[in-house]
């Protein structure tokens, strides 16, 4: 499933709007029920309202009504130094995701994937909880 999945994030980054920084990223986000949820950068000239490839694909996922992931997978950069996710999308991540979520990430181009977990990602994540 791992291959599949940066395989389905590399595509998705060829759909990227990145003319400020062309840097190009793709995820691929896999539902608990099988579905894949892709998304791609989508940047803007007010840079604030750029969009991650990640939250593409999980605010996708939420808006046709799923809630529960299994694993996600990042396409970005080299294969040398493959995109992880940013800050906002580990915080935004762990909404719905839970902490021993695997995390794939690899270069847009090459064969080395990087394993983690959305916990070794984001130690201390922010909840309702902490409120």
């Amino acid at each position: 499933m791992k291959q599949k999945l940066i395989l389905a994030a590399r595509d998705a980054a060829k759909n990227a709007y990145c003319k400020y920084s062309n840097y190009a990223v793709g995820a691929a986000l896999l539902a608990e029920d099988g579905t894949i949820w892709l998304g791609c950068n989508v940047e803007n000239s007010s840079y604030g309202a750029t969009n991650c490839a990640e939250r593409t694909a999980l605010f996708s996922a939420i808006a046709a009504g799923k809630r529960k992931f299994s694993a996600i997978a990042i396409a970005g950069g080299t294969a040398d130094s493959p995109a992880s996710p940013c800050g906002i999308c580990r915080q935004v991540l762990s909404e719905f995701c839970s902490p021993d979520m695997p995390v794939y990430y690899a270069g847009l181009e090459g064969d080395i994937i990087c394993t983690t977990t959305l916990g070794e990602l984001l130690p201390f994540a922010f909840s309702g909880a902490n409120l």
